[in-house]
């Protein structure tokens, strides 16, 4: 049996900013108990596929680009401007074939993928 994605865990300044933007983006609430230095969303949702997310207070701030990033789907300019509104910030946009995406930051500068569809290896 192969292993599964249990969490995806964000190391935080401000855990509650961090937490309530991802919150907003994936349409998914913060769950009761979420202090300063540690919230999660999705922890106990039997329902959902998705993994929960975890945020963590931590003392040091972010200092490279991440080594492993999410790729999340599903982006129209719509959704641009909604992510940005909420407080991503666009860095670059790429393509290869006609597989277009946009490389965001959240607000602690957190780098993510956004595409209009998955990747699946094909033009």
């Amino acid at each position: 049996m192969g292993v599964q994605i249990a969490n995806i865990t964000f190391d935080c300044d401000d855990v509650l900013k961090v937490a309530s933007f991802w919150s907003l983006v994936l349409g998914r609430s913060i769950d009761k108990g979420a202090t300063d230095i540690f919230a999660t969303i999705g922890v106990g949702d039997a329902a959902r596929a998705e993994p929960a997310w975890f945020f963590n207070k931590v003392p040091e701030p972010k200092q490279a680009k991440n080594r492993v990033h999410l790729d999340l789907t599903g982006a129209d300019s719509s959704t641009v401007e909604r992510l940005v509104d909420l407080g991503a910030v666009v860095v670059g946009e790429h393509s290869v074939d006609s597989h277009r995406w946009l490389v965001m930051r959240d607000p602690e500068g957190n780098e993510f993928c956004l595409a209009g569809k998955a990747w699946t290896g094909s033009a």
